[in-house]
């Protein structure tokens, strides 16, 4: 047993602090967490993340799979936004390939990418809101990712976990009346979002929790890595659909909201501007889909259509050689970055040439942007940790990975 040491007893005079869990169980956290806090009352005098609590070993993992078994892996780095993982690895692997994508498969990626953004946004900001004391935007929010949860499900059959993206395309056809049902979302969508606003934007206990508070200049979130709307809120206009575009992005017409002013509520209105945008780019996507496959041209990556074969035992032998042996991909290594809802999630893969993954390592957005708590939250309340923690948006699968 460990020998504990006795606190020696402080002179009058003295700063008296103590050290205070919070977490990995508090909700506040967003996840298993564990923040160490040092206090001098309800000051916080230093702020000490600890992470490692959701370690799963899923890098290490996708090492033992073939390339296309990778993708239901990578649905559970951000269990959130689970086919913009799924976009980031597949791009990446793609590039390895030389593989050309069809136009369709592009168009829906981007549709499938951007309903998922607005689903990871909604459990944010209801999530968010619910740590400052408004409980009744957390219904509201988790009424709207209902209708995206329904629409993940009939394209895929999942819910969450969709692993509908493949290396060379999509997995399936939309099933018929999917564009009708996004459509209807879609036009129902911005009204939904003036109701959060309503609710938030002015309401001044909301504000009184959040302009002003956790503050991070534009040069200090620079220098610590952040990205996505935690940058965009301290005024820094990146965003890699625009500036870096992959799958087709280029075709899209949107905005990037930012903020100067660098506190919590810049961030919840970056945020919420982004669903704006992101249902605008939904519109685009079903106004624009062109017709065509949705896989590459591509036999031994990408099992061809059914009715392209010639019999049905050829179908077969196709299916078993890729189920079974994989596809090799030609040597190299690879680094591809997208715009995730959090921020730059970027995927490092290296091949040996052979069917499995040499190397495959992820660049998470929200470890980077955890590493600004400090800078937010070091001489301020203790109250002000929970606002903070809710503004950066972690998903600690993301970060133990």
């Amino acid at each position: 047993m460990a020998h504990l040491t006795p606190t020696p007893a402080l002179e009058p005079g003295q700063d008296k602090t103590m050290i205070l869990n919070m977490g990995p169980q508090h909700p506040s956290t967003h996840g298993v967490l564990r923040v160490i806090l040092e206090i001098d009352g309800e000051n916080i005098v230093r702020i000490m993340p600890d992470i490692g609590y959701l370690h799963t070993g899923i890098e290490k993992t996708c090492e033992a799979k073939f390339y296309q078994q990778v993708v239901p892996l990578t649905d559970r780095i951000d269990y959130l936004c689970p086919l913009t993982n799924n976009l980031c690895y597949v791009l990446a692997v793609e590039k390895l390939l030389g593989l050309e994508i069809p136009p369709k498969a592009q168009w829906m990626r981007v549709l499938m990418n951007e309903l998922t953004r607005i689903n990871s946004h909604l459990v944010w900001l209801g999530t968010h809101a619910m740590d400052i004391g408004a409980m009744t935007v957390f219904l509201y929010c988790f009424r709207e990712r209902e209708d995206v949860l329904r629409l993940f499900e009939m394209i895929s059959g999942q819910r969450m976990m969709t692993s509908y993206f493949r290396v060379g395309g999509v997995a399936l056809e939309p099933p018929i009346g999917f564009f009708d049902k996004v459509r209807a979302f879609a036009n129902r969508f911005p009204s939904r979002v003036d109701e959060y606003e309503n609710l938030l934007t002015g309401n001044p206990i909301w504000v009184m929790r959040t302009k002003g508070v956790a503050t991070i200049t534009a040069e200090d979130a620079i220098a610590l890595g952040a990205s996505g709307p935690t940058l965009r809120g301290s005024g820094v206009d990146i965003d890699l659909r625009r500036d870096m575009p992959y799958t087709g992005y280029e075709n899209f017409k949107f905005k990037v909201p930012t903020a100067k002013e660098g506190d919590v509520f810049a961030r919840y209105m970056c945020r919420v501007a982004e669903l704006r945008e992101s249902i605008k780019i939904v519109g685009q996507a079903l106004d624009g889909m062109p017709e065509g496959p949705i896989k590459a041209n591509a036999p031994k990556v990408v099992l061809p259509d059914r009715e392209k074969m010639k019999t049905e035992m050829e179908a077969l032998i196709y299916h078993f050689k890729i189920v079974t042996e994989g596809f090799a991909v030609p040597e190299g290594e690879v680094y591809q970055a997208i715009e995730s809802p959090r921020g730059e999630m970027g995927y490092y893969v290296v091949s040996d040439g052979t069917a499995k993954p040499y190397r495959v390592h992820m660049r998470s957005a929200c470890m980077a942007n955890m590493q600004l708590l400090p800078k937010m939250c070091e001489g301020r309340l203790l109250a002000d940790v929970v606002a903070a923690i809710g503004s950066i948006d972690i998903v600690l699968g993301e970060i133990d990975r």
